[in-house]
């Protein structure tokens, strides 16, 4: 049994070794004729808990997609169906629900959830989400930058905006892959000082440019993300946008980066917030192969938490 809790908590080589099963499932699945596409079934007879505390398409279509694509089960659970740190303490339900299931994935608020959860299950735990990180997310990433460009040791990536939990695990992503990162964005909305300690303590070059279109020059990737995430108060909306304007992704700013560079998004995004739609539609974005990559990514995380 193995969690996937964070990118910088599990070992570089396994992570290598799900980008491969999923880029060799993304392309099985593709090659096979319409009805054997699914004939590999490594979850035939397995149950997986999807645990939304926070709302979700993406995160929830994929893993449900992918957990049936490999001939396995849901069981899609909200946080008002449960009392999931309410009237039962989360370590009960983690020894309930591992009763039950063969793998729990949640996505919830705080880190403390998920990792008492992995801490008193008995079957692996799957990071959805946390206010503190995105791992799977940044999993897709990698794969599609790959897909595109070859591989990503070595590149240099730039993140426009909020130091939110998706720039925090593309920091932890940078040490474990081996390539650059640079954070541009506004002082109060740096990333946590303990994640760009670890891409560094593992060889990455960090830096902290203010000037968005000086950060940008030459970039191989630039990411951005909302700048309202779904856990802020409706107060710190307008805040963050007066903060922020300056670091929208726009075709000015795309124009600085490499002339093959990519934009990625996580998406949902907020057009001509903190991207433009040139910029979304345009012959840099890769965000739609992004949104396809999670339920690829995913399934290969998946099979590594089960190992089948």
């Amino acid at each position: 049994m193995q969690h996937f809790l964070d990118i910088h908590t599990t070992d570089p080589a396994a992570l290598r070794s799900m980008i491969e099963t999923a880029r060799a499932m993304k392309a099985a699945r593709r090659g096979a004729p319409r009805g054997l596409r699914d004939a590999d079934q490594p979850l035939a007879g397995r149950m997986v808990a999807l645990i939304f505390e926070k709302p979700s398409t993406r995160t929830r279509v994929s893993f449900d997609v992918g957990v049936r694509q490999m001939g396995g089960e849901t069981m899609v659970l909200s946080g008002k169906e449960m009392q999931l740190g309410h009237g039962e303490t989360i370590a009960d339900t983690a020894r309930v629900l591992s009763r039950y299931v063969d793998c729990i994935m949640i996505r919830t608020y705080e880190e403390a959830t998920l990792l008492e959860m992995a801490e008193h299950a008995s079957v692996p735990v799957i990071n959805g989400l946390t206010n503190r990180t995105h791992p799977c997310q940044i999993m897709a990433d990698v794969m599609t930058y790959e897909e595109h460009r070859g591989p990503i040791a070595g590149r240099r990536v730039v993140w426009s905006g909020d130091g939110n939990n998706v720039c925090a695990s593309w920091l932890h992503a940078a040490g474990q892959f081996g390539f650059n990162f640079t954070f541009t964005g506004p002082p109060t909305l740096d990333p946590e000082e303990e994640w760009i300690k670890f891409a560094r303590s593992k060889g990455a070059q960090v830096r902290i440019e203010r000037d968005p279109h000086a950060a940008v020059a030459g970039a191989d990737l630039v990411v951005t993300d909302t700048w309202v995430s779904m856990h802020d108060p409706e107060s710190a909306k307008e805040r963050r946008h007066n903060q922020l304007r300056p670091y929208q992704v726009n075709e000015a700013l795309m124009a600085r980066a490499a002339p093959d560079a990519l934009f990625m998004h996580c998406l949902p995004a907020h057009r001509n917030d903190e991207v433009t739609s040139a910029v979304m539609d345009g012959p840099h974005s890769v965000v739609f192969d992004e949104a396809e990559n999670r339920l690829h990514a995913q399934k290969a995380i998946l099979r590594w938490c089960l190992g089948v």
